[in-house]
C-alpha cells in the first residue's frame, strides 16, 4: 500500500493525517493532532505559525515512528483568506494576522469608498467582507505600511507552509478563489483590481493549479526529520474545497455542508452566480478541486458551541459530549432563536453573554440552563441552513434533494438530524475527515493513482460508512421557521 501525507488545519486545530491507498479502497489514520488558534499580542490575534510548522514537524517523526518510512507525496490545506508576507530574501517578515483581528473591522468600509460591492462581485465572485485578504492588506497598508514596502511575496497560509517544506512559492488555485482578489474571467489575479485600489501587486505569487507538484522537500528538513524527499503537492488549499471534493455526490440535486467551526453550505456549479440576488442574501463563489465552483454561503458553525464550552470551563463546569446530549435531549425545544450570523456572535468576550443579551434584546426568554443554551444553539443553526437552502434553489432555479454534509461537526447527531428536520430534506451524513480525505484524493489523482474526482468519490463511498437521517417533526419544524425568520436582517 502506498502512503501519502495529509496536513489538514482548522481554524481550532490541526492534525497529520496519513492516506493509504491499495488500487481499491482509501485508509486513514491520525497521527498526531494539536491545538491551533490565535494569538492575542500587542492588540492583535496572529497565527504561531512556527508553532504549527514544528507541530507539523512532530507529526511527521510520530508517523516514523509508527511505521509509515515511505512516503509518497505531503498536501496542505487550511482556512481561507489569511496569508503570511516574504521578503526578497525569502524570510518570514512576522507572524501571519488572522481573519479574526480586529484590524480590519472599518477596512471593507474604506475599500467601499474607491469601489463598490457590485464591482468586487462581479470581479471576483466573492462576497465583500473585512475579512477577506484585499481587506487584510488594505488594514496593514494603512496601519503598518512598513511591512508591505518590505515585503515581496504573498502566500496564502497553505502555500505559505507548502513553502517552508518545499522552497517553492506559488499560490494554489481554490484558495486564491477566497482572496477578492481572483478574477474568475481572467482566472488569474487581478491586477488592475489591486492598482485601483492602491496595493502592490509585486505580492502576488503566482497561481498554480489544483495538484501541481511543487517539488521536493528541503534537504534540510528531510536530515532534521529523517525522511527520504518527499513531493510536495499544491493539492486543494482550501478545506471547503477539499470536503466537497470528499463527499460521495452522485446528483446534481444535491447540497453539501463542511461542517466545523464554520459550516459552509452549497452547490457545486460550472461558472460563479454573481446575480444581485446572490450578493444580497450574502452567498460566494469559491474555487473546487476540479477546477470548477461553489455557490455557497459561509455560515456560523460550531462556534458558538466551543465558545460556550469555553466560557464555562472558566467557570469551572466542564461538560462531556454525552452530557451535552442528554441536556439537548431534555430541555424544552424552540423557546427562543437567534440569528446566528450576528456580528454579535463573531468574536465575543464571553459567548453564553452574548446570546442571553441577545435574546433580551429581541425580547425573548434569555436562556438559564446549559441544555438551554445548547438547545438554542443547534435549532437556529439549522433553521439558518433551511433559510440558505431555500436561496440556493432560487439562485440555481434546480430542486435539493439531499444534502451532504462532512467534517467533525457530523459527529454531533443532533446537528445532523436537526439539519435534516429543520430543511425537510434527506440528509446524507459522511465522511467525518472528509477535509483531509479531500487533500489525500487531490494527491493520489496527481500522482496518477486515481483518474478523476469522480472515481475518487466512488472509492470514497466504498472507503468510509455513511449515516442518513431523514426528516421528522415536520408541523412542529414548520412552525418554529416561521418564528425563526422574524429575527434574521
Amino acid at each position: 500500500m502506498k502512503n501519502v501525507w495529509a496536513f489538514d488545519l482548522g481554524a481550532s486545530n490541526g492534525r497529520l493525517m496519513v492516506s493509504g491507498f491499495d488500487g481499491r479502497s482509501l485508509h486513514l489514520e491520525e497521527i498526531h493532532r494539536f491545538p491551533n488558534y490565535p494569538v492575542q499580542l500587542t492588540g492583535h490575534y496572529y497565527w504561531d505559525i512556527l508553532r504549527i510548522y514544528q507541530e507539523m514537524k512532530n507529526g511527521m517523526v510520530k508517523s516514523i515512528h509508527k511505521g509509515y518510512k515511505t512516503i509518497e507525496s505531503l498536501s496542505i490545506d487550511t482556512w481561507g483568506v489569511d496569508f503570511g508576507l516574504l521578503s526578497a530574501t525569502g524570510e518570514l517578515l512576522g507572524n501571519p494576522y488572522s481573519y479574526r483581528d480586529p484590524q480590519t473591522t472599518d477596512s471593507l468600509t474604506e475599500l467601499l469608498k474607491i469601489t463598490s460591492k457590485e464591482e468586487l462581485f462581479m470581479l471576483t465572485g466573492i462576497e465583500p467582507a473585512a475579512i477577506n485578504t484585499i481587506c487584510q492588506l488594505l488594514a496593514i497598508q494603512e496601519r503598518n505600511p512598513d511591512l508591505l514596502e518590505k515585503a515581496a511575496s504573498l502566500l496564502l497560509t497553505p502555500n505559505l507552509i507548502s513553502y517552508l517544506f518545499s522552497g517553492v512559492k506559488a499560490n494554489e488555485y481554490t484558495i486564491s478563489t477566497t482572496t477578492s482578489l481572483y478574477n474568475y474571467k481572467q482566472r488569474n489575479w487581478d491586477f488592475s483590481l489591486m492598482e485601483k485600489v492602491n496595493l502592490p501587486t509585486k505580492l502576488m505569487a503566482n497561481i498554480v493549479e489544483t495538484g501541481t507538484v511543487l517539488g521536493l522537500t528541503l534537504d534540510s528538513l528531510n536530515r532534521e526529520v529523517g525522511i527520504s524527499p518527499v513531493k510536495v503537492v499544491a493539492g486543494a488549499g482550501h478545506d471547503t474545497a477539499c470536503a466537497l471534493a470528499a463527499l460521495p455526490i452522485k446528483t446534481d440535486n444535491a447540497a453539501f455542508m463542511s461542517c466545523g467551526t464554520w459550516i459552509l453550505m452549497g452547490v457545486q456549479v460550472c461558472e460563479p452566480v454573481v446575480t444581485e440576488k446572490a450578493l444580497e442574501w450574502g452567498f460566494t463563489n469559491e474555487g473546487t478541486a476540479d477546477g470548477e465552483y461553489r455557490l455557497l454561503k459561509n455560515t456560523m458553525g460550531l462556534w458558538l458551541m466551543q465558545e460556550c464550552r469555553s466560557a464555562w470551563l472558566k467557570a469551572g463546569k466542564h461538560i462531556t459530549y454525552e452530557e451535552e446530549g442528554q441536556l439537548i435531549q431534555h430541555t424544552k425545544p424552540f423557546q427562543r432563536f437567534i440569528d446566528p450570523d450576528d456580528s454579535d456572535f463573531f468574536n465575543p468576550v464571553n459567548m453564553p453573554k452574548q446570546i442571553r443579551d441577545y435574546c433580551i434584546k429581541t425580547g425573548q426568554l434569555p436562556p438559564e440552563t446549559n441544555g438551554d443554551f445548547l438547545r438554542c444553539i443547534l435549532e437556529s443553526l439549522s433553521l439558518k441552513y433551511r433559510w440558505v437552502i431555500e436561496r440556493l434553489e432560487e439562485l440555481t432555479g434546480n430542486p435539493i434533494k439531499v444534502i451532504h454534509m462532512g467534517g467533525g461537526g457530523i459527529q454531533n447527531p443532533f446537528l445532523c438530524q436537526f439539519t435534516a428536520n429543520a430543511t425537510n430534506r434527506t440528509v446524507v451524513a459522511g465522511p467525518i475527515e472528509a477535509s483531509a480525505i479531500g487533500n489525500s484524493l487531490s494527491q493520489w489523482i496527481a500522482l496518477g493513482e486515481i483518474k478523476n474526482l469522480k472515481e475518487g468519490r466512488e472509492i470514497v463511498e466504498r472507503s468510509f460508512p455513511l449515516k442518513t437521517y431523514e426528516p421528522q417533526n415536520q408541523s412542529d419544524w414548520q412552525d418554529a421557521y416561521g418564528r425563526f425568520i422574524r429575527f434574521l436582517k
